[in-house]
């Protein structure tokens, strides 16, 4: 687990070339067998909920998310600023993933994948692609490998 977080600070390290950016971390129950994942992702969901500053959207993680592109994802992120809000709260969830609940009330609900990630994983490709969007907002190369 160390490369991927030597990766995400890495990724964290470049989006800060392009916008605001903060994490907000909570501490995740264990999972354990027998465990109740709905409540502990309701308890861990409200917890997140309640770290979100105001005025930011709330763009929910989970995998019956809209399933966007990096340009769509770099679209969003400029369609905020130009209309003068202050940005976007990613929300992750742990190994119980989000509850329905926060899902229902956050602005947008995206997929980044099909498959389960690892919490760690699915940072590392949300921290990639908002580094993305930033490079393909100026036109850098980084999008197209060029």
């Amino acid at each position: 687990m160390a490369a991927l977080a030597a990766a995400i600070r890495e990724y964290e390290g470049r989006i800060s070339h392009y916008f605001r950016y903060e994490v907000v971390e909570i501490r995740g129950r264990r999972l354990t067998p027998g465990a109740d994942t709905a409540r502990i992702a309701d308890e861990e969901s409200r917890e997140l909920q309640a770290r979100v500053p105001a005025g930011l959207e709330l763009v929910a993680l989970d995998e019956d998310g809209e399933r966007w592109s990096s340009e769509r994802l770099a679209d969003y992120l400029g369609e905020l600023a130009t209309l003068g809000k202050p940005g976007a709260a990613f929300v992750i969830g742990g190994p119980a993933g989000l509850s329905k609940a926060l899902c229902r009330t956050a602005d947008r609900v995206l997929c980044l994948s099909s498959f389960t990630l690892p919490h760690e994983l699915a940072r590392l490709v949300l921290v990639e692609q908002i580094y993305r969007a930033g490079t393909i907002q100026r036109s850098e190369p980084y999008h197209r490998g060029g």
